[in-house]
């Protein structure tokens, strides 16, 4: 499959509603040039997920029954593209009016169209919808939102970052629920919880949380914002280990769970209740 440039966006575009099959629809984001903007080349220095769930995922059984399951999508960080998420959305209402001879046969051609868009092995859960399994988790941790900031006013850099010289090396997780950036193709607010686990020099709190808040207005995909994120944790602090993820809500039935990690064994965390 391919397409030209970005000619075949989605987002910001009226586009009417598709109740035939339509694998053509979904849209790759190569995530290379983003990467080398940040400064990433050759190895990676995260091994990773982007966790998705897809509330609104239905199909027809053999006879015609209407089937509704959530899908929990994991597509890897090494993958070459991104999938766009207006794209992906309209691809699976596309196959709300489907027949399929089974859950697997459903689950089989979901699978193999977005990994070769994505250009990568996709895993996928279903789920029935009242499945306990889907419950929210909380977060393990400090929430360091009530803490008294000034709020900056600049685009995020791992400048505003800084080590607290008082603590030492520590392990913590942290996490806000402050987070908020920008679609890059809209300007629309996408809303997020972000939550990290490091062992290393200690953060300082602060800091942190004014650098989350410098996302504000910040106009990048989800999955580029977190790989940001990472980086400039991993410049500031020089962790031994480094996990973090940004919990989107869910926008047209979807949402992102970007995971970063220095732990290759690592798995991301499945949803929260705010999603």
């Amino acid at each position: 499959m391919t397409h030209q440039g970005q000619e075949g966006l989605l987002l910001g575009r009226q586009t009417p509603p598709v109740d035939q099959y339509a694998p053509q629809l979904l849209f790759p984001i190569p995530r290379g040039e983003a990467r080398r903007q940040l400064g990433f080349s050759g190895v990676l220095p995260f091994t990773g997920a982007d966790l998705w769930h897809a509330y609104e995922l239905s199909w027809l059984d053999a006879n015609g029954k209407p089937v509704s399951r959530v899908g929990r999508f994991a597509i890897p960080a090494s993958s070459p593209n991104m999938v766009e998420s207006k794209s992906f959305k309209l691809y699976l209402n596309s196959i709300n009016n489907t027949r399929f001879a089974s859950e697997a046969k459903a689950r089989d051609t979901i699978l193999d169209d977005v990994g070769r868009v994505v250009g990568a092995t996709v895993t996928m859960q279903l789920y029935t919808v009242d499945d306990p399994a889907l419950a929210g988790e909380k977060l393990s941790g400090t929430c360091i939102d009530n803490l008294d900031i000034v709020v900056p006013v600049e685009e995020p850099r791992a400048q505003l970052l800084e080590i607290d010289p008082g603590s030492g090396r520590v392990e913590e997780s942290l996490y806000s629920h402050l987070l908020r950036s920008l679609c890059p193709v809209t300007g629309q607010p996408d809303w997020a919880t972000l939550w990290l686990h490091y062992r290393g020099a200690a953060l300082d709190h602060r800091a942190l949380l004014r650098y989350i808040v410098s996302y504000r207005s910040h106009r990048e995909f989800h999955e580029q914002c977190v790989e940001r994120m990472f980086r400039d944790l991993l410049q500031s602090a020089q962790p031994d280990v480094l996990h973090i993820q940004a919990f989107y809500t869910r926008r047209g039935g979807l949402d992102i769970n970007p995971f970063r990690s220095t732990d290759g064994q690592a798995m991301p965390l499945p949803r929260i209740n705010r999603q």
